[in-house]
């Protein structure tokens, strides 16, 4: 007689665990490869870095302080002065390498706020049904049919003098609706896929469905989005501060814009001081939009292949 014994195959999650935090940083690996592949996305990963490190490493880089006012006034670019002075006396190449910090942060705080809304307003609006998303659809189209660009104007001429901070939250608030109407329209066609229903049958949750369910099926979507939120809110942060309803007394490539603007750097022959810090913003939003192109490279299989024939 031969006896049996019960063999328990563990299910308290652990090995699960293990298993799947491997296979998260595998995803997360071969994310990141396709990214890298894209070349223009490659292009805009190094000139990103690139500011990055000037951004971190300012106070290393800058030759002076960026509002020492000791400097002879409007020098031409010199030895000592790669790009000149300013009006005021202060060392151009300065101020744009501390520039990139306050390009960066607003780029990066406003681009992370304006997405969490989009996506909590989006993916709501997508999945409710009747009156409420309908209400939330009458405010998402009141801010996308409201011009952007004169919005941004009276909030920050209401709220002027606020800082950076300011400067923020006028971008977030005038920010997010076209994100929120893109992720409601991909929200509404995984609406009626099998696995959303059988989470409806099973008794979960909306929310649940929602962020649970629907919310993994879109990352690469609202990755793009967060980069093209940054993009916008860099080249708004630039617009306000040049048109002076930032703070003009804090050093960023908007506020150089501006002072260069009224001290008329153009008719002194001053190129470097308009045309630097015009450069850069330039060139750090390109960097966005060219990492992008990578990220839609993950969300659209196809992107790759063509890419691998050619």
């Amino acid at each position: 007689m031969t006896s049996t014994q019960n063999v328990r195959i563990p299910t308290d999650g652990a090995a699960d665990g293990a298993v799947a935090a491997p296979s998260r940083w595998r995803s997360l690996g071969r994310t990141l490869g396709v990214v890298w592949s894209n070349g223009k996305a490659r292009v805009g990963i190094v000139i990103l870095g690139l500011f990055v490190l000037v951004a971190v490493f300012a106070p290393l880089l800058a030759p002076y302080d960026p509002k020492d006012t000791s400097f002879d006034r409007n020098l031409d670019a010199t030895g000592a002065h790669w790009l000149g002075t300013t009006a005021a006396g202060e060392d151009v190449l300065s101020q744009l390498i501390f520039g990139a910090r306050i390009s960066i942060l607003v780029g990066l705080a406003a681009g992370v706020l304006s997405t969490l809304i989009a996506v909590a307003i989006g993916l709501s609006w997508g999945y409710l049904r009747g009156f409420a998303s309908e209400v939330v659809g009458f405010i998402v189209n009141l801010f996308l049919v409201i011009p952007g660009l004169p919005l941004m104007i009276v909030i920050a001429a209401y709220l002027q003098n606020g800082g950076i901070l300011m400067i923020i939250a006028v971008i977030v608030v005038t920010g997010w609706a076209w994100g929120a109407r893109v992720l409601r329209s991909q929200t509404q066609s995984l609406r009626s896929r099998d696995f959303v229903t059988a989470a409806q049958f099973s008794g979960e949750r909306a929310p649940r469905i929602v962020f649970r369910e629907i919310l993994p099926n879109m990352t690469s979507l609202i990755v793009g989005s967060l980069f093209g939120a940054a993009t916008a809110a860099i080249l708004a942060e630039a617009g306000l501060e040049f048109l002076g309803l930032g703070d003009s007394s804090i050093v960023s490539w908007g506020t150089m814009l501006y002072w260069a603007q009224n001290s008329n750097a153009l008719l002194t022959g001053q190129w470097a001081l308009l045309f630097a810090p015009g450069l850069c913003i330039a060139l750090l939003a390109l960097s966005l939009t060219l990492i992008n192109f990578g990220v839609d490279a993950v969300s659209n299989p196809r992107l790759r292949e063509g890419k691998a024939k050619k």
